[in-house]
């Protein structure tokens, strides 16, 4: 397989930004989508990934208002943060950049890796309308090993059907959306992760955080997350005592990357909260 553009529509039609991160003046990549106006939305992507795991997320929520996606530090386009490129080393490149990128107020949306890192940018940034957490972890609750297919030494058909087993076991629940489209952005994705950040899943950075964001808070999983399994439930009771105040959802019938495998669901709680919270 090659590096080819999983998205290129939606690639070509995003305007693109810098900020310093990890010493390099322009290496943090943003990306932007949607009106002018409006009270932007943030999203942050999971680990291993790249804006690209928004790609059935952003055409709607830019319909009604500008979208801002990132590449995260070691992710994507952007550099790697500064040593000992952690969480906080990422949260912090992105805090001293959205000054630059963002004006007054926006909501922010952080998927997996990208919840934890949304939780420490969130209880630092000034501005924020709202927080939506979509599969999120770092809450001190157990992870099951996930086995993963080995891609060094696969090419061409045999690594399509490693990725397609990868996308099986840690981030689709249902087979048949393990598609093509999804395939691709699992590979450019992995191609370009530096940053390694499934070892900061069973922390607990984002339940500390939690009760120090001033933002009204929602989360959403879905309910076969195979991140979560077995430990579903532990997730949502320690969210719900971190934040009383939170709206919880559980998606039936969809896996970990709830944002691609439901996008109609994550759309229409992304667009309710949100609007919810506008003023």
């Amino acid at each position: 397989m090659t590096q080819t553009e999983p998205l290129p529509e939606l690639a070509a039609g995003a305007s693109r930004m810098t900020t310093p991160c990890g010493g390099v003046a322009d290496g943090l990549c943003w990306y932007r989508w949607g009106p002018d106006a409006g009270i932007p939305v943030v999203l942050f992507h999971g680990g291993s990934g790249s804006w690209r795991h928004w790609a059935r997320n952003i055409a709607d929520l830019a319909a009604r208002r500008p979208v801002i996606a990132p590449d995260l530090p070691g992710l994507g386009t952007s550099a790697m943060p500064d040593d000992p490129a952690g969480p906080e080393e990422a949260a912090a490149a992105l805090l001293a950049g959205l000054p630059g990128i963002v004006q007054g107020r926006f909501h922010l949306v952080g998927f997996s890796f990208g919840a934890m890192v949304s939780g420490l940018v969130a209880a630092e940034a000034p501005g924020l309308a709202s927080l939506s957490l979509v599969g999120p972890a770092a809450l001190g609750t157990p992870r099951q090993p996930v086995p993963l297919e080995k891609l060094r030494d696969k090419q061409g058909e045999g690594r399509r059907e490693a990725h397609r087993a990868n996308l099986r076991a840690l981030m689709l629940h249902n087979p048949d959306t393990i598609d093509d489209t999804a395939i691709g952005i699992q590979e450019w994705n992995t191609i370009h992760a530096r940053l390694r950040s499934r070892g900061f899943a069973t922390s607990t950075r984002l339940r500390d955080a939690l009760p120090r964001i001033a933002a009204p808070v929602q989360a959403i999983w879905g309910a076969r997350d195979q991140v979560a399994y077995p430990a579903l439930d532990e997730r949502v009771d320690v969210l719900r005592a971190a934040r009383p105040d939170a709206t919880i959802t559980l998606i039936p019938d969809t896996g970990h990357w709830a944002a691609y495998e439901a996008p109609d669901a994550v759309n229409a709680l992304l667009q309710t909260f949100i609007a919810r919270h506008d003023r």
